[in-house]
Formats: structure tokens, sequence, C-alpha cells
């Protein structure tokens, strides 16, 4: 379970309560569905409390963790989407980029629409694999190449294919015409280039964009892990970012933001986690 504890200073600062704060940034590569929650939210509230900004920037998870591994970009901290993706940054085979992950919070996928949309109505009132399959209709989706949520889609439309007997469902997912990356499918839909897309719930909720849900029988999560990345650049600021974000301050946030705060269970080499850290990831 989280820790109720109040929000911890950076390393080698005075105790919680304490006026001391830290200074410079922290670089969070982050998984891209998280964008405006960390920008609009997470961002300046951790400003607030540790005097440190939040730096970094979004995109699909398997592509953040290629960059990492690539040396293109380097990071402090690094928020995925899928746990399966920090084992690509494990071992040294991929340059013990990661020793330890937290699964921290989860969000469902859902379809969300442009509610000006010729088929807003449609959606409201009838199953969605009917309506994402009528003529005309212009459904993005992220590349399951480099997007946790990629993959999840096309495992989505192809159950829906064989379930409800809707072939053109199959047929999406072998095409690329509407395929974005994460960071950029939600503009789309906003600027009407699109009638819907497939968006986990905490971003559909942080752009407010109306969605359905994919109903029973369709569970499809995003499960959202943290870690700091070996070789970070400010160490410091990244302990001051992971305990923020794991306080209980930085849950309400995420909870208002509509994500699902899970128990957190430490998977990969716990006894390196730092020891500021470790009354938050118990």
């Amino acid at each position: 379970m989280l820790c109720a504890a109040a929000l911890a200073a950076p390393l080698g600062a005075p105790a919680a309560g304490a006026t001391a704060k830290g200074t410079g940034k922290v670089n969070v590569l982050y998984a891209g569905s998280l964008t405006t929650v960390m920008t609009e939210k997470v961002g300046p509230a951790f400003h607030r409390a540790t005097g440190y900004s939040l730096s970094g920037f979004s995109g699909g998870s398997d592509a953040l963790a290629s960059q990492i591994k690539g040396g293109i970009e380097q990071g402090d901290v690094f928020i995925s989407a899928s746990p399966s993706v920090n084992r690509t940054l494990e071992g040294r085979a991929n340059g013990n980029w990661v020793l330890w992950y937290a699964p921290f919070a989860s969000s469902p996928l859902e379809i969300g629409y442009d509610p000006h949309s010729r088929f807003a109505r449609a959606l409201r009132t009838k199953p969605w694999y009917r309506v994402v399959a009528m003529p005309g209709i212009e459904v993005g989706r992220t590349d399951p190449t480099f997007d946790p949520k990629g993959v999840l889609t096309v495992d989505a439309l192809k159950k829906a294919a064989r379930r409800y007997h809707e072939p053109a469902l199959a047929e999406m997912t072998a095409s690329t015409a509407n395929v974005f990356p994460e960071e950029s499918l939600l503009g789309r839909l906003q600027a009407g280039q699109l009638d819907a897309g497939f968006f986990y719930s905490v971003e559909a909720s942080a752009a407010g964009i109306p969605a359905v849900s994919l109903g029973p029988g369709f569970s499809y999560d995003a499960t959202y892990t943290i870690t700091l990345l070996q070789r970070a650049p400010d160490e410091r600021a990244a302990v001051a970012f992971v305990s923020f974000l794991l306080s209980k301050r930085g849950s309400s946030i995420l909870t208002h933001a509509g994500l699902h705060m899970t128990t957190i269970r430490v998977a990969g080499k716990g006894s390196t986690i730092p020891k500021a850290l470790r009354s938050r990831l118990h």
C-alpha cells in the first residue's frame, strides 16, 4: 500500500515539514498518455512542493525505452505504461538502465470521440464495435511496435472481430492509415481530423473528451510503472520526483486525473532502491 507519510524532501535535505527546497530540473521520460496530467497537474504541484521543475518529454513507452537504450535520450526517471517495457532495459545486454521498477497506477482502454463528429450519437447509443466498423468513420490508434496501447488496441479489435463477426475490425488492424504517435493522437482528435480513437481513460478525462467503455469481456488496462534510471544526471531531483508522485499529495492528483492507484510491488533488485525512497515503495 502507499504510505501516508508527508511529502519527502530531496536526498540530504531536511525532513518533511522543513522549508528547504531543491533547485534545478528533473528529466522525466514518460508514457505519452500522461502528457496532460504531467504538464498541467503534476509538474506545477511538484515544483511548489519541492522547488524542482519537471522537464523531459513523452512518447510511446517502447519508443522511449529504445531511445534510452540507444543513448539518444538521457533521463532521471522513466514512467512506462507497461511493466514489460522495463525488462527491455534490464541486464548487461540491455545496458543495465533499469535495476528495479514499481507499478503504481492503472487506467482502462476506452474509445474517446469528437463530440462534434457525425458518429458521436452512434457511439453514445450503439455498441462501439458496430460503430467503429461503419463506413467512413476515422478511428485513430497508436503503433503496437512503439506503444503498449497499440498492442492492446489491436488485441481488442481482433477479439471483437471474432466475437461479433465484424471483419472490418480485423481489417483495421492490418492498415496503418490511421496509426499515429501516442503524443499526437489526442491532438488529431481535438483538431477534428479523427472521429474517434483508442485512449486510456486518464487521457480522455484529462483532456475533457467524451469516451465509451469497451464493455464486459474487454478488460485492457495500462499498468504504469516508475523507476530511477541508472546513471541519472540528477539522482537527488529524481528521488524527489518519485517521492512526490507516490506521496499522498501526488496520489491524490493522479486519482483526480482519472488514474486508479494500485498496491506497489517492486520488481527487480529492490535492494538497489535509494534509502530515501524505500518508505514509498513497500
